[in-house]
This record gives structure tokens, sequence and C-alpha cells, in this order.
């Protein structure tokens, strides 16, 4: 018997459709969806590779507990009764002695159902949930949030006369938003990219800008500088739904293009030039970058000029502009089943870096709930939004200060190349007393776990698409198979632990899919089942409306769209934008110049691989087999290397090496850093964990509090100062 199944890719954020071919209960053939809306039926080197995925030798399939010293490697088969049993009691008894604030759990992007997590925690009473969050979205969503009520992160720029693409490489991550750019471009939208590599993206735009690494900020003023000093402005727009442009009008004065460029490196003649063409070329859109969440110190007051951009030029929430979605209104959201109620304020208050990172923690996400659901009748989830600080909670397992954090689980994340200053991390880990991952494979980081669970892949499991939870639309898409083997799904975890530590009436559900049917059934389809919906309708978007401030009014304290955020004032932090040097820049450290002299980009997505993971998979692994650092030329030839000798490159926090790759997409006293290497060929064992220190740029990254973005937490990974030497030996 042969079917087709409606599946979704879940190798990025995108979870592109995908058509799984099943006779006897096996897949055979992976295809791309060309019903789907986002990739159309292509398919990335990740898709591609699905069925290695799937069927791969090393994958985890069994729970596994460990029997020898934590590193060791020496675990041994047990069953999952075995393992949650010990799991739940061990956990139980670490909250009686500590209180449940000492369970915390940190995970990734897009690979799990984060609201059961949240769910789980909330009932727990714990408040320590980690996400990489703060480097990915954090700072920009939450910095619109609080300027007007939600994101607009849905930028329309096939509608868009001018689409400012900020710190972003769609052609390297995200291939079906990149093929909407070039379609988009043929059609007559200006496309301006800034970003200080000559990447694939900006290889297609109409100007590259190539500032230096951390400068996004200064660039961003001056911006605004041009664009209130020479009236270009949609008046009409500040006039009616804004309030703070007098004194933003103030604020920006000292931001001169001739300022920005000593800061950026770009001339004065082309900030201006390309401030006036994204001022006048109406509907105009910024679209998203990560890189600037990872600009450490300043990450928010960055996103402040951004968002102060958009509002001052009329761009918000119009057609061809930056739209600003809103909750799906009837679909159950992840906010409205993650229980946040049930977590007493007592233990909000205990949550790790929310008396110093107040925006991404409960002070702020208090705020900005009171006002969306004033407006909305909805929040943004607790997941992803409202997190214990990563950098406080692993000094904190290291330290057990202020108090102690002595357990953790660990879902689609290796903790030990994620996070900044990974040798802090590992400190962490090795002083918890239970460690629990679940994955796909043995990482580095789940060689230091007491038990390692099987993870169910995309092929194995539903996969609901909302954006994390904020997205006015949803996409279904339905398991192809049975988990094989034992892997089970995160849902699964979380609430066979439940049963297992009083949460039973919280957890009535039997299977993934009845909890999606459930959440899917205000929309009022009269379906039998989830399977039902991805077959008659697979997706449902709300209908698009623009202009909603005009309706529904706006989520903000005053009620206006504010340039001047309230909110931030009433955390305590500056509520206009402004300057911040990058923290780990010569500007900043100025006795480091001349030891440090060349400005580190510390990672970027890259084909094939998506963060830390794929390093197992052949075909893939074959198409970079070895990681590789961006060089110019000319500091090349300064210093002997040549194309694929390795290379040191140093920090004052750390030293990893990394082959070089000569190349003028970098200037020459830029290097650019491949993020996420490890080497499961590598002896697994603790010291060596699969080579996590030897290339995991991760390494030379600091996360010193004082450096981390003042509301988010956010560590610098863009314009660290840093230097090269050729590898001795070169091997």
């Amino acid at each position: 018997m042969s079917e087709i199944k409606k599946a979704a890719c879940h190798f990025c954020h995108m979870n592109c459709g995908m058509l799984a071919t099943v006779e006897n209960g096996v897949v055979t053939k992976v295809v791309g969806d060309p019903e789907h809306p986002f990739n159309v039926g292509a398919q990335c080197p990740r898709g591609v590779a699905a069925l290695d995925h799937l069927n791969h030798p090393n994958r985890i399939n069994y729970p596994l507990k460990r029997v020898g010293k934590r590193g060791s490697g020496e675990f041994k088969r047990v069953s999952w009764e075995e393992a949650l049993d010990d799991i739940a009691a061990r956990l139980t008894a670490l909250k009686e002695k500590y209180g449940a604030e000492t369970i915390a759990t940190t995970g990734g992007t897009n690979r799990t159902d984060d609201f059961a997590r949240r769910r789980f925690f909330n009932l727990l009473g714990s408040p320590n949930v980690v996400h990489t969050a703060p480097v990915c979205w954090i700072p920009n969503f939450l910095t619109e949030a609080a300027s007007y009520g939600w994101a607009a992160f849905d930028p329309e720029v096939a509608g868009s006369k001018c689409a400012v693409i900020w710190g972003h490489n769609g052609g390297a991550s995200y291939l079906p938003e990149m093929r909407g750019t070039l379609q988009a471009k043929e059609n007559g939208t200006k496309i301006i990219v800034i970003d200080p590599n000559f990447s694939e993206t900006a290889a297609k735009a109409d100007i590259w800008m190539p500032l230096k690494p951390g400068s996004d900020n200064a660039l961003a003023l001056a911006w605004l500088n041009v664009i209130i000093n020479e009236g270009l402005c949609d008046y009409e727009f500040i006039e009616n739904w804004t309030v703070g442009f007098e004194e933003l009008s103030d604020r920006v004065q000292e931001y001169t293009p001739e300022w920005a460029a000593e800061k950026t490196g770009i001339s004065p003649e082309l900030i201006a030039e390309t401030a006036r063409i994204y001022a006048m070329s109406k509907p105009a859109c910024i679209v998203w970058g990560v890189a600037t969440d990872q600009l450490g110190k300043g990450s928010a007051a960055s996103a402040q000029a951004r968002v102060a951009l958009r509002v001052i030029c009329g761009n918000l929430d119009v057609p061809g502009g930056d739209v600003m979605p809103g909750p799906h209104p009837t679909f159950i959201t992840d906010w409205e089943m993650e229980l946040n109620d049930m977590l007493p304020e007592e233990q909000r208050a205990k949550q790790l870096g929310s008396d110093k990172f107040k925006l991404n923690t409960w002070p702020g996400y208090k705020l900005l709930t009171e006002n969306m659901l004033r407006v909305w009748g909805k929040s943004i989830p607790a997941e992803w939004f409202c997190e214990a600080n990563p950098s406080t909670v692993f000094r904190t397992m290291a330290t057990e200060k202020p108090y102690p954090v002595k357990a953790c689980i660990t879902l689609a994340n290796n903790p030990l190349v994620s996070y900044a200053n990974s040798k802090l991390v590992y400190e962490g880990l090795k002083n918890l007393d239970l460690y629990v991952v679940m994955e796909y494979w043995m990482t580095p980081s789940a060689m230091l776990a007491d038990y390692v669970l099987p993870a169910a892949s995309w092929l194995e499991r539903p996969v609901m698409t909302t954006t994390y939870g904020v997205s006015d639309w949803l996409i279904a898409s339905e398991k192809a198979i049975e988990p094989m083997f034992e892997r089970k799904t995160d849902i699964e975890l979380w609430s066979e632990l439940g049963h297992r530590m009083g949460q039973a009436e919280y957890w009535p559900w039997k299977t993934d899919e009845e909890i999606f049917k459930e959440r899917l059934d205000p929309i009022g389809l009269e379906l039998e089942s989830y399977e039902e919906f991805v077959e008659l309708y697979r997706m449902h978007f709300a209908d698009r409306e623009y202009r909603k401030y005009e309706t529904r009014g706006v989520a903000t304290p005053s009620g206006k769209i504010e340039l001047k955020i309230s909110i931030f004032e009433q955390l305590g932090y500056d509520p206009l934008p402004h300057y911040v040097a990058p923290p780990f820049s010569a500007e900043a450290k100025p006795e480091l110049a001349a030891q440090y002299p060349i400005s580190l980009v510390a990672g970027g997505g890259f084909m094939p691989f998506f963060h830390s993971e794929h390093k197992e998979i052949t075909k893939l692994r074959l198409l970079r087999p070895y990681p590789r650092v961006a060089i110019n030329p000319v500091l090349a030839q300064k210093l002997n290397i040549k194309e694929g000798d390795w290379v040191w490159i140093e920090t004052p926090t750390g030293k990893v090496k990394q082959t070089a790759f000569i190349t003028t997409a970098v200037a020459p006293d830029v290097i650019q850093a491949e993020r996420g290497w490890w080497f499961p060929e590598k002896e697994v064992k603790d010291p060596s964990l699969m080579g996590v220190f030897e290339s995991n740029i991760n390494v030379c990254v600091d996360d010193e509090l004082d450096t981390l973005d003042e509301l988010c937490g956010s560590f610098c990974a863009r314009g660290i100062m840093c230097r090269i030497s050729k590898v001795e030996g070169n091997n």
C-alpha cells in the first residue's frame, strides 16, 4: 500500500511543505510540495537529506542512562518507564530541597512545540526557561511590541518600492524567501542590503552597504537624522498616530551622516542617499536580520532606531510595508496553551536575569501583555518572549549564586555550541545534579547528560507552523509515519513527566494530533480529525487587514504608536533611540585595539547546515567538510595565509581554529567565522567532546553581564576585536 503524506520540514524556520511517499509504513521518497505557499515545491540540501536523517545509523533510538562518570560516554539502554520514573523522582526531590526554580530548561529553534514545555514549567513552578532567544529576534520583536503593540515582522517585499534587507542573508539561509526577493526586484522593487559581508543576498542588491560589523545602530540613527532634517517624514501619520516625535527629532540631531561615517565606514553621501531612497519610496519595508539582535549592549537601542524609521515614514501596517499581523483571532494560540497564570508571582520574581534584563523577562512581559490583552484579546507567548537570561543561568549553574540551579532539561539545543562563552556553559552543565537531553544525535552537550532520550523528527510527528505562536495564520502538516524505534515527541515527554509530577489533569490528551485538533476547533470547520484539516485545508489565514491601529487602537500605554517608548521608561531604560558603542570594539576598549586589530563576525547562516545541526549526514558534510573563516586577500597575504590553511582566531575570551577561505567579500580588517562547529567523528568523551572547543567560535565570544544588551540580555557576536595567525604545522 502506497500513500502520500503532507509533511513539513523541521530543518529551519521556514517549515517548507513536503510530500512523503509511504509504502507499507516506510518512507521511500520525500519531495517538495508544489502547493505549499512557502517553498512551492522546492527543496534545499537539508530537505533533500530527509531520509538520511530519518534512517541514520547514529540516531538516538532508545532512552540511554549514564552509568559512568559524567562525560565518560558510558551509557546503558533503559526503558522509557524507568527513565521517566527516575527523572520525575529526582526532579521532585530537587524541587523539595531547593525550590522549583532549581530546575531549568534550554531549547532551540523550531523543532519542538514550545507551548508544552512552558505549560510543564509553569505547573512545576519554575521561571527558568531558556532559549537562544536574546540573540534571535527578541530585541527587535519586543522593542516593536513596546512601540506599537506587536511586531511588524511580515514585510510585504513583493508590493514594496524599496526593501531594506538589514543583517540578513536569505540567499544562504531561507531560500524560499530569497526567491521572493528576486521576484520583487524583477518587478521593480529597489533592494538595499546592509551587511559587512558581500553575501549571496548582497550580490543581488541594487545597493550594498558594507558597514563595519556592529555599527548598525549608528547607521539607523543617521538615517533618522537625514529623514527628519530634510522633511521626508509622513507628517500626517505622525500627527494622527504617534507620540514622541519632537523628542525624537531633538535626540537625533547629533547623529549626522558625517558622524556615522566614522562609525560605519560608509561615506556620508551614501548614508544620505540611501536614507532618501528609503524615505521617498512609499511603501517601503525593512526586512529583519538576526545580526541586528547580536550586537550585545545596544541591540535594543539599535532596534529602537529602526522602529522609528518605519513609523516616521508611514510604512507601518500598510500594503507593501511592514505588516503587523497580531494573533490569530480564533485558533487557540501558544499563549492560550501555556497556562502562564499558573506560575505564582513569587516564582516569577525568581526568574534569573529579571532584575537586570527586564524587557525579555517577567517585568517587561507583564507590561506588554496588559496592553496586548486590551487591544488584541491575546498576548504573545511567554515562551521566547519572557525567559530567564541564558548567560545568567549558566553562571548560576556554575556558581550556585544567587541560588542553586541543579537540574536542566535540554531539547532541540546543543548548549556547548549554541551560547556564548562555551567553556562557562561547560562548567555549568558539569555542575548539575541532573541533566536530561532529548536529541536526534549524541551531541557534545548530550555526552554530559544523565539521560539521553530519543526525539522524533519531522517525518515522525505532526507540525503546526505559527511563527512561534505570534502569527495570524497557521499551516498544519501531518506525520508521515509513526515514530521509529522508541522515539517520542516533546509533547509526549512533557505530558508523561507531568503525569508523574502531579499535573495529570492538565495533560488530558493522548496524542499530539488530539491537541492540535482541539486548537483548531474554534475556527468552526467541524472537523472529524486533525488529519482531515491537513487533507482538506492545510492552512488557515486570518483575513488580511491593514492599518489595524485605525480600528483596534494601539496596544501601548498611551494608545498611540510611541516613538518615545513609555514601557522602556517604566522599566528604567532610555525611551528614545540612542547610540551605544559596540561592546568589544576598539571604540569601547581602546586599550586592546593594538593587540586585537581585526574585527570578528562570529557566525552567520550557511548551507547546508542550520545552527549546529547535520554534521553527521555524509552528503551534507561533504558539501562543507571543515569550518571556514572568510579572510580578505590583503590580510591573508600580509599574514602568509593561503586558501585552506588552518588559522587561529583569538579574542581575550578564547582561541579556536578554522580553515582560511580567501575572499574579497569581507573587508581587509574583518573576518567572518562560521558558527556551530563540532566533529561527530572525533573522540566523544570528555574533555574532547567531539572537538567542541576546537573550532566552535562561541569559545571566543564573551558574555560578561555588563556587555549584554541592557534590555534583553543579548550577547555580542558582531564586531569583536580579534587577531589571527597561521596554525603551526598547518593542521
